[in-house]
């Protein structure tokens, strides 16, 4: 019994020496862990873009390692990164938690950064002209795109762009402008006498020179670009970008100089016809018609002052250009009217047949793009004088021609047609409105009677002639109210609709005709 107990002291004291033992381990080589503490939270799971990166004891040291890891990453490279990070932190209270080192975060958090990380950001400069915006590495880019647009139309390098400081952007932006390169001084915003006195003198010389130009021969003139400048907004502002984000030169200069179709207004002066216009447009008929929901075909009249839409082909970036010309040309003498006030508007005859003449000139020529806006001619000289075009016009307005009826329904068009009845044309020379027997019929305008009675198949007529050389003449009636010989006024009362002649139903025949022959009243009708 003695002998037992000995032995079993002897094992207790192995088995706390044991457990020491494995405590001293545990402490040297066993992760950190933190010991309670009873004022909330002590221990805290760190969590970056959704992915667990460690645990901390403190939540204050997450900014820091946040930071940290950020300055690695800007330190492995030259460039300008974007780094998509967002950060969740979760506490929670516990007698003792296992917490990682701040190395073994910080590494954890590069990881993850490094797979949300946006290289290659490079300083760049974001070029806008009105709607349209490029992308280019460099001012020197910028100038180079804007150069070859005024390299277009500058033959011989006399024009640079410059960037400069837009006065009107409170932020840090530039727009460009075109200088001729003699002109290219330092500036200097002072007026000084002396300058005040330089000014004047160039007026002074100019004046001379517009007084010496008549003497001139066609030698002594400067031929050329006289002025150019940019007809758009222009402007340059910093940006960071990636390399797909930019464009190259080349690429840029065709984009910013290829022309595009954008629909303007056109006004619709006298003269004008939907053909001429085409013509003039280079626009299909088709196409004009297309755009236009008030033209409703190839036929449709237009009147003056309409709007029209047309598409106007242009390059994002325009440019407004004077050029001084030498031409040789033929050309027209102005139109001599003669008025004549017996006649309507509408009468005209030539006189005179004209004949192009030849000349010389000197000219200043204003274009926008390529288009031809203005000219002004400085200097002339006829070879051969042009004869010009003599005609005589009336001046009085012609009559106007109103709907015979109050409401009706058109029943038959003017021209070919299957013939209705027995008896009736196929060759229709009116447009047939379909009403009640007895409904008012009204002169379409104002003038003389000529006929007023039977009219075999037209049944019951009544005819009208009018100043401006038209007759009309209304068909099928019930009822005529006025007399062969009786002057009537546009909108009087002259008879009433039926269903006399060769008619299939009650309606009115209306026609116009110029000089005994028929015409499509609806070209006629206000």
């Amino acid at each position: 019994m003695k002998l037992l107990t000995r032995h079993y002291k002897r094992l207790r004291v192995s088995r706390l020496k044991v457990a020491l033992i494995v405590i001293f381990l545990n402490i040297i080589f066993v992760p950190q862990y933190k010991k309670y503490e009873s004022d909330g939270d002590n221990i805290f799971s760190v969590y970056l873009n959704d992915e667990y990166v460690g645990t901390v004891g403190k939540q204050t040291d997450v900014e820091e390692l946040l930071i940290e890891t950020r300055r690695e990453i800007a330190s492995s490279s030259d460039t300008l990164m974007f780094v998509q990070a967002s950060l969740k932190v979760e506490g929670k209270s516990v007698v003792f938690g296992e917490i990682d080192s701040d190395k073994e975060v910080l590494d954890n958090m590069v990881t993850v950064l490094s797979k949300s990380m946006h290289e290659g950001l490079k300083p760049a400069y974001a070029m806008k002209i009105g709607n349209f915006t490029v992308n280019l590495a460099s001012l020197d880019d910028v100038k180079s795109v804007l150069q070859a647009a005024v390299a277009k139309y500058d033959a011989n390098n006399e024009y640079e762009v410059t960037l400069k400081k837009d006065p009107n952007r409170e932020l840090n932006a530039l727009t460009a402008e075109i200088v001729a390169k003699e002109t290219m001084i330092e500036e200097d915003f002072s007026f000084s006498e002396a300058s005040v006195a330089g000014i004047e003198k160039l007026f002074k010389e100019d004046e001379e020179k517009l007084e010496e130009a008549d003497g001139k021969s066609f030698d002594d003139y400067q031929y050329g670009l006289l002025n150019i400048s940019f007809d758009n907004s222009i402007e340059i502002v910093d940006a960071y970008l990636e390399d797909s984000q930019l464009t190259d030169v080349n690429t840029a200069i065709e984009e910013i100089t290829a022309a595009e179709d954008k629909n303007t207004i056109y006004e619709v002066q006298a003269g004008d016809t939907l053909s001429g216009i085409s013509y003039a447009t280079d626009i299909p008929i088709e196409k004009l018609v297309a755009m236009n929901e008030a033209i409703e075909d190839e036929n449709s009249t237009i009147r003056i002052g309409q709007e029209i839409i047309i598409t106007n082909p242009e390059p994002p970036l325009s440019v407004d250009r004077v050029e001084q010309e030498y031409l040789e040309e033929d050309y027209d003498a102005d139109i001599i009217y003669v008025d004549n006030d017996e006649w309507y508007t509408t009468d005209k005859v030539t006189i005179q047949q004209p004949s192009a003449g030849h000349r010389k000139i000197v000219a200043q020529i204003s274009y926008y793009n390529d288009k031809e806006v203005s000219r002004e001619v400085i200097k002339e000289e006829v070879m051969l004088e042009a004869v010009p075009k003599i005609v005589e016009r009336g001046t009085k307005i012609p009559p106007t021609y109103i709907k015979p009826i109050s409401g009706g329904r058109m029943s038959s068009t003017f021209g070919r047609r299957n013939a209705p009845t027995k008896g009736a044309s196929s060759n229709h020379q009116g447009i047939d409105w379909a009403i009640a027997k007895g409904s008012a019929v009204y002169a379409s305008s104002g003038g003389k009677v000529t006929k007023a009675g039977w009219a075999s198949g037209y049944g019951y007529v009544v005819y009208i002639q009018h100043p401006d050389g038209k007759e009309t003449r209304y068909g099928h009636l019930s009822k005529v109210l006025v007399s062969v010989g009786q002057t009537v006024r546009q909108g009087d009362k002259i008879a009433l609709s039926g269903n006399s002649g060769v008619s299939t139903g009650p309606h009115l025949h209306f026609e116009i005709r110029v000089n005994g022959v028929a015409v499509n009243p609806l070209k006629y009708i206000n």
